[in-house]
């Protein structure tokens, strides 16, 4: 009997033991931080719009409107990586960067559209500005380069002096949408030039 209740009194202090360890395990898991939950960052892909500009024999590109608009009204862009050469007609290339591109070394937008490294939203917005004072307008990253390359478009919407400076703009179309006129269009060229 004596040999039964000491198997008896160390199976309690065994299952007590257990029991104290299980409770130790459940507050320190309380206790501890949550392990860090993996963050989808997803890499911004700015490839929606492109703006592009001869000025002065160099060519210059944007990916972005306010970068765009200060080059406009200044003349000068104040970040820029330039290939000399590597433009329309061998112009020296310029893409003018935000600040925040101004240290990468890829990953940059109108760079990657440009040399057709990443493929243009399906939404796209273009504007590009000759010489000659034409402004044209773009939906399609695939119009914009063929009037990047025979510096004419085949369709087209034209309206004289509707530009912000009095421009002529040339609302680009294509075989697709050449009988139809382009107030999609047209209204995003008027809400991004107010």
């Amino acid at each position: 009997m004596r040999s039964t209740l000491k198997t008896l009194t160390l199976s309690a202090l065994a299952v007590a033991t257990l029991a104290g360890c299980q409770s130790m395990m459940d507050d320190q898991t309380a206790k501890a931080p949550a392990a860090p939950k993996a963050k989808a960052v997803a890499a911004q892909i700015n490839n929606d719009d492109l703006y592009e500009v001869a000025h002065e024999g160099r060519y210059y590109v944007f990916d972005d409107m306010a970068v765009y608009k200060d080059f406009i009204a200044n003349g000068e862009t104040p970040y820029r990586k330039v290939y000399i050469g590597e433009g329309p007609d061998n112009q020296t290339l310029v893409f003018g960067l935000t600040s925040k591109d101004k240290k990468k070394t890829s990953g940059i937008g109108s760079i990657d559209l440009y040399k057709g490294q990443q493929q243009a939203a399906e939404k796209f917005y273009g504007e590009m500005r000759n010489e000659d004072g034409r402004l044209y307008v773009f939906s399609t990253l695939a119009d914009m380069e063929a009037v990047r390359q025979t510096g004419e478009a085949a369709y087209r919407f034209t309206q004289i002096g509707a530009g912000p400076n009095g421009e002529t703009v040339v609302f680009v179309l294509n075989k697709t949408n050449k009988k139809k006129k382009p107030v999609a269009l047209m209204a995003e060229f008027a809400a991004r030039n107010q």
